[in-house]
């Protein structure tokens, strides 16, 4: 493909996309009617096979002429004079998708496993004004994409000479980044628990009611694996089980950090920075750091140990309140060196912490008395007059649960911070895991304030600051410093002339 595409022209994606959409018109026909399949598949034998096969080749015959015309019937270019990107598409419902150029934030290159096969890629655009993808071409060639992915992020009226040279620079970036191995190895170990579990417990949960659809007996034989424990040891079987859970926490964990993130690397071109990354289906996206609204940086105490972070990068949301996965770019398993690369790519400087404000002590006092207190009072109660447990029982989880709660809430309160500079709020906040929230004054859409009646006596409030990609909140601090932050932080909007979208 010459470097020298002309996106004037309506185009048709590559020969070779048949196969992709193929194979995903395939993949949703079995997921639409998985419980028939199943059911033949269990009774084959008492089927008429001529039937059987008859009907999946004229099935698959079918889902190949819809894909030819899919291909025939999608056409992309670039419209010059209204500077809009246009997909036309569609079998027998057209549809028209146009997109103006200056609203596109990120353009990702992906490639699954099928698309890798036949050599081609999926592009894929998204703006700030929805929860999905934009618009995606499922099958074009990398340089193509390539070409395509910087005329679309940069928006503006190149000629194919200066194509070619972002082309070249492309291929020659200025600053470079990548994770290693060992890295994601160490973050897919301190991370991600809660999530793998629940991965781990929806699908063995999932497996087992379907198996039992099928089975008269049980998968499982509970009572001989009860038997079994109860002739070990009461700590030895709780070592046992406990063991098993941590360790598939862990292997999945890793599993998922290092399929998903292997060989990250970070590129910086003209006026964007490009990161590739992904073992089966590779990834690249190309992202503009004048729309990144909201950085956040996660580190717990092992990561600490390890010298890793995790660095999420928040571009403009159609919902501030709720940001979409689309809109989040998570960078794991990096050094302290390569978090400051990082933040001097997107920033242009490192963020500094000049003013610090604390949150007042009634703070921990009223989550002390929401999340420590009022359960003990309600488990109490239940004991009293249910006697679901006996009380030497409920002595015992009552200790733990307050050790464990009161450590949570010390160490949540003493990491509770705001920090102020003239060109970043960075808010710091966790008890395992310490996020650090870093938004430049200038990007801040909204302010609120908030301060009940009852805290007007001892002049504490919030303040949230509400942004394209998220929102920052600091409670219960002093609420003449917040005014007064506030003030400062409305002239640095108005006055800065900084262009974020």
């Amino acid at each position: 493909m010459s470097k020298f595409a002309d996106f004037s022209q309506p185009q048709r994606q590559s020969l070779p996309g048949i196969v992709v959409m193929f194979a995903n018109t395939l993949q949703k026909s079995v997921r639409a009617f998985w419980p028939i399949l199943l059911i033949w598949i269990v009774k084959i034998e008492t089927l008429n096979k001529f039937f059987v096969f008859g009907g999946i080749t004229v099935a698959i015959l079918i889902i190949a002429l819809i894909s030819y015309l899919q291909y025939y019937f999608f056409t992309f270019h670039i419209d010059d004079e209204s500077n809009e990107f246009v997909i036309q598409k569609g079998v027998l419902n057209k549809t028209r998708i146009t997109i103006q150029l200056h609203k596109i934030q990120q353009v990702s290159i992906n490639q699954s496993l099928i698309q890798r096969l036949v050599g081609v890629h999926k592009l894929e655009i998204d703006t700030a004004g929805s929860d999905k993808k934009e618009a995606s071409i499922s099958a074009i060639s990398h340089d193509l994409a390539t070409i395509l992915k910087e005329r679309l992020i940069n928006h503006s009226q190149l000629d194919r000479s200066e194509i070619a040279e972002t082309i070249l620079e492309e291929n020659t970036p200025t600053s470079f980044i990548k994770i290693g191995l060992l890295s994601l190895i160490k973050i897919g170990f301190t991370s991600n628990y809660v999530k793998s579990f629940a991965l781990l417990f929806l699908f063995f949960t999932t497996i087992m009611e379907n198996l039992q659809q099928f089975s008269q007996n049980e998968v499982i034989d509970e009572d001989k694996v009860t038997s079994y424990l109860d002739k070990l040891p009461i700590l030895t079987s709780i070592a046992i089980v406990l063991g098993s859970i941590v360790g598939l926490v862990l292997v999945v964990n890793l599993v998922r950090t290092v399929i998903k993130y292997f060989d990250f690397t970070i590129q910086k071109s003209k006026q964007a920075i490009i990161l590739t990354y992904g073992l089966i289906s590779t990834k690249n996206t190309l992202l503009n750091p004048n729309k990144v609204q909201k950085i956040k940086i996660t580190q717990n105490y092992f990561q600490k140990k390890f010298d890793v972070t995790t660095i999420e990068v928040h571009q403009a949301s159609s919902d501030v309140e709720k940001v979409k996965e689309k809109d989040k770019i998570e960078v794991p398993g990096c050094t302290a060196n390569e978090r400051d690369a990082i933040l001097n790519l997107l920033y242009k400087k490192l963020p500094t912490r000049e003013k610090l404000y604390l949150p007042n002590w009634r703070k921990l006092a009223l989550n002390s008395f929401f999340l420590l207190v009022l359960p003990l009072l309600i488990s109490l109660i239940l004991v009293f007059n249910i006697k679901i447990i006996t009380w030497k029982e409920w002595i015992l989880y009552a200790c733990v649960f307050s050790l464990f709660s009161g450590l949570l809430l010390w160490f949540s309160f003493k990491n509770y911070k705001l920090f102020v500079s003239n060109d970043f709020i960075i808010k710091q906040n966790g008890a395992w895991d310490i996020e650090n929230n870093i938004v430049e004054p200038y990007k801040i859409q909204a302010i609120t304030t908030q301060q009940f009646f009852w805290q007007k006596g001892t002049n504490i409030g919030s303040v949230t600051l509400s942004t394209a990609g998220g929102t920052i909140s600091f409670s219960t601090g002093n609420y003449t410093e917040i005014k007064n932050l506030v003030n400062l932080w409305l002239f640095q909007v108005e006055t800065s002339e900084e262009n974020w979208m």
